[in-house]
């Protein structure tokens, strides 16, 4: 397989933009889906080797387009994920490496001095101020709307709204009950752009309706459109659909079975079903990128085989997740890809194919991975992705360079995988390779100092 370095494929990648831009200024830009899961497995779809779980309109996705295999979320859990995605960055660098919510470890910059913020909800969030891929998604001429788990900040600075969406319906917080809305203490997650609103009824449902709504409208009005549908499914607390009882506790929070979990992943399948049944109704399936993907790795009722351990670790449980890609216009049918990616590739992608204009001071850091799956350049195996934990009871750090993985698992031991063949990373090549040790230790070390250097107002660990 060729490999280009990645400053040519960057090069590459920006002529690209421009001929897209071109493109979609004389014909028609494509509408946009990203479907985000919540806390999803590795083989919990049928298109990855589920045969408990039913997902029969996901795995189009993968029959119709193109299945990868070796995709990352940017982090092991799911505010730093959500960053990654908005910004096409990594989210070290404004400051996110944990979720937001009573196991995060939270500091904030008030008048040049680090405090330790009392309100566990409204204290941080990703400032409106970031530039964002629904902002110029937005300013590329899209109709924009977000449905689903927000998950980057709770007060109304920094709402969806206030990030480049025309739209926005959903829950705020990272998790609440799926039939009342709230969070364990009782906050009121609920929102309809910036007004509570009190609705009843199962949240997917109300995410999925809304999503299919505006696709509806949007494709009536002839109006490209960019649709995001962060599912708070299948994250705890684990209730099923028409089982509104008992209401959650936090003590409650994680009591269920593989059966509700599955029962919850399929009323996703079943919206995903609503939107590709609104596309193909109003002729615009054709044009349309539909991408679903998960925000980390699964957790304790998913299925990760092969891989080894769950969310909010750095082995690959955590941090390797399904994606999949449908464009008929473009992609080819039927591909699976062993093409390294990452969530944030998706923003890079997303602004390529919209024509969106570079924003002054901005770059992405991932790539636009449309040329790399249709062929019009070779896949590639010269990337680095990086992650890292540094909480008070946990600190992990972890590189992976083509198909080499160093992991640092809290200053234990140096471990070293060759993930081509070694998936489920049991055997620890360190002794084998001390100069891909050494090499993989330098890249890390570099990219932790470019993050270091970045000014931050807050930090989320």
């Amino acid at each position: 397989m060729p490999s280009f370095s990645i400053a040519v494929l960057r090069k590459w990648f920006f002529s690209a933009t421009v001929a897209l831009a071109t493109m979609s200024r004389a014909g028609e830009p494509p509408n946009i889906v990203f479907i985000l899961v919540d806390d999803m497995g590795y083989a919990d779809l049928g298109a990855m080797g589920a045969t408990d779980i039913r997902t029969p309109n996901i795995d189009r996705l993968a029959t119709e387009g193109v299945k990868m295999t070796d995709f990352y979320a940017n982090a092991p859990v799911c505010s730093p994920t959500r960053c990654g995605f908005i910004t096409g960055r990594w989210q070290q660098r404004v400051g996110f490496e944990w979720a937001l919510g009573y196991t995060a470890e939270q500091e904030k910059l008030v008048d040049g001095v680090w405090t330790h913020p009392t309100d566990m909800h409204s204290a941080i969030g990703l400032p409106a101020s970031t530039p964002g891929i629904a902002k110029m998604l937005r300013e590329a001429g899209y109709a924009t709307g977000a449905f689903g788990k927000w998950h980057l900040g709770y007060a109304d600075e920094y709402n969806p709204l206030n990030h480049g969406f025309d739209e926005y319906f959903g829950e705020l917080l990272g998790h609440a009950d799926y039939y009342r809305h709230v969070y364990y203490d009782g906050t009121y997650a609920l929102r309809d752009g910036l007004e509570v609103t009190k609705q009843e009824g199962y949240l997917t449902d109300l995410i999925n309706q809304r999503a299919a709504a505006f696709i509806h409208r949007q494709a009536a009005a002839k109006k490209p459109f960019f649709c995001y549908v962060p599912h708070l499914a299948v994250h705890a607390p684990f209730q099923p659909p028409a089982r509104p009882d008992p209401k959650v506790r936090k003590e409650t929070m994680t009591n269920g079975s593989r059966e509700d979990y599955a029962a919850m992943l399929e009323r996703v399948d079943a919206g995903v079903g609503m939107i590709l049944g609104e596309l193909e109704q109003a002729g615009v399936a054709e044009n349309t990128l539909v991408v679903l993907s998960s925000d980390n790795g699964g957790e304790r009722w998913s299925d990760n085989r092969p891989l080894f351990h769950h969310k909010a670790t750095l082995w690959e449980g955590g941090i390797r997740v399904p994606c999949l890609l449908r464009w008929p216009a473009r992609l080819p049918k039927g591909k699976v890809s062993a093409q390294m990616g990452i969530t944030m590739d998706l923003s890079a992608t997303f602004a390529a194919v919209a024509g969106a204009a570079k924003v002054p001071g901005h770059r992405f850091d991932g790539l636009n991975l449309i040329p790399l799956l249709t062929g019009e350049v070779p896949e590639t195996s010269d990337r680095s992705f990086f992650w890292r934990i540094q909480r008070a009871n946990r600190k992990m750090r972890a590189v992976r360079h083509g198909q080499w993985k160093y992991l640092d698992d809290g200053g234990t031991m140096d471990l070293l995988f060759d993930l081509k063949n070694d998936i489920s990373e049991r055997e620890n090549l360190n002794f084998q390779h001390p100069e891909i040790v050494s090499d993989l230790k330098k890249r890390l070390a570099d990219w932790e100092q470019e993050m270091e250097r970045e000014p931050k107002t807050f930090r989320v660990r």
